[in-house]
C-alpha cells in the first residue's frame, strides 16, 4: 500500500514535525508513506471572493499535479463524511482488498480546497465541524492512518 499525504504549505513547527515523523516511522511496518508539500499561495488577510478563488485555484493546480492516475483520492473537507476510527480502518482495508494500491489524502491550505480538487476526489473525509490549522490536521491524519492499520491487524493501540 502506498499512501501519499499532499498538503499545502511548508511545515515549520518543530513539535508537529516531530509528531508526524514518529507516526510515519511507525507506519513503515504497514505501508509506504510519502509526505508531499506544495507551496501555499501568498495572500493578504482581507481577500475578496474572486481573490480567494484565485488563491485556491493556484494551490489546487499544485495539488493536482502531484496526483498520479489510478490514485484513490480522499480530500479532507469540513463537509465530508465523518467516520469512526473503526470505519476508517474498514474503508482502508476494503480499498486494499479490492486492488487499490495508491491512496492520496489531500489537505488544503487556510482557504480550503479548490472545487477542481474536490471534483477529482473519490471521497471527502471530515474530522469534525471544527476548523483546525492544516498543519495540525496533518498530524491528526497520520495518527489516524496509523490507528487504522493497528485496528486492521488486531494489534493493541486502539482503545
Amino acid at each position: 500500500m502506498n499512501i501519499t499525504i499532499i498538503s499545502v504549505g511548508k511545515l515549520k513547527e518543530k513539535y508537529l514535525k516531530m509528531g508526524i515523523d514518529e507516526y510515519v516511522k511507525r507506519l513503515g511496518a504497514y505501508a509506504k508513506i510519502e509526505l508531499v508539500e506544495v507551496p501555499d499561495e501568498k495572500a493578504p488577510e482581507n481577500l475578496s471572493e474572486s481573490e480567494m478563488e484565485i488563491v485556491k485555484r493556484k494551490e489546487g493546480e499544485r495539488i493536482l499535479s502531484k496526483i498520479s492516475d489510478g490514485t484513490h483520492v480522499i480530500a479532507l473537507a469540513i463537509d465530508g463524511k465523518m467516520k469512526s476510527s473503526e470505519e476508517m480502518a474498514s474503508d482502508l482495508e476494503s480499498l486494499m482488498t479490492y486492488g487499490t494500491s495508491k491512496i492520496a489524502f489531500v489537505i488544503g491550505g487556510s482557504l480550503g480546497l479548490h472545487n477542481d480538487v474536490l471534483k477529482r476526489a473519490d471521497e471527502k473525509l471530515s474530522f469534525g465541524k471544527m476548523t483546525l490549522p492544516h498543519q495540525l490536521m496533518k498530524l491528526v491524519l497520520v495518527e489516524q492512518i496509523y490507528r487504522s492499520f493497528r485496528i486492521m491487524k488486531g494489534e493493541p493501540y486502539h482503545k
